[in-house]
């Protein structure tokens, strides 16, 4: 992660916009304490999307079980699911 102050971050903004744009985090300060995170539109909507799922308690369960269910070879493949479907 990039750290730069406040004061820099206002010099260089297009800078850091592109830097961001491009995948990397860059933690703005502010007297030495980091105040803000400057992220992609991109990571901020996938963190989003996390948060989401994360928060749909039927559906981390079911997430846990399929996991599970791969762990303990309990799979089927595409072409049966296909087969079965009648595709």
């Amino acid at each position: 992660m990039i750290t730069v102050s406040a004061t820099t971050a206002r010099n260089t903004l297009y800078d850091l916009l592109e830097d961001a744009a491009s995948g990397k985090k860059i933690a703005i300060t502010n007297k030495g304490e980091t105040k803000a995170v400057l992220i992609s539109a991109e990571e901020l909507a996938s963190w989003e999307a996390t948060m989401e799922v994360m928060s749909d308690k039927k559906l981390v369960i079911g997430i846990k079980k399929g996991l599970e269910d791969i762990k303990k070879g309990r799979v089927i493949s595409w072409e049966e699911v296909k087969k079965k479907a009648g595709l």
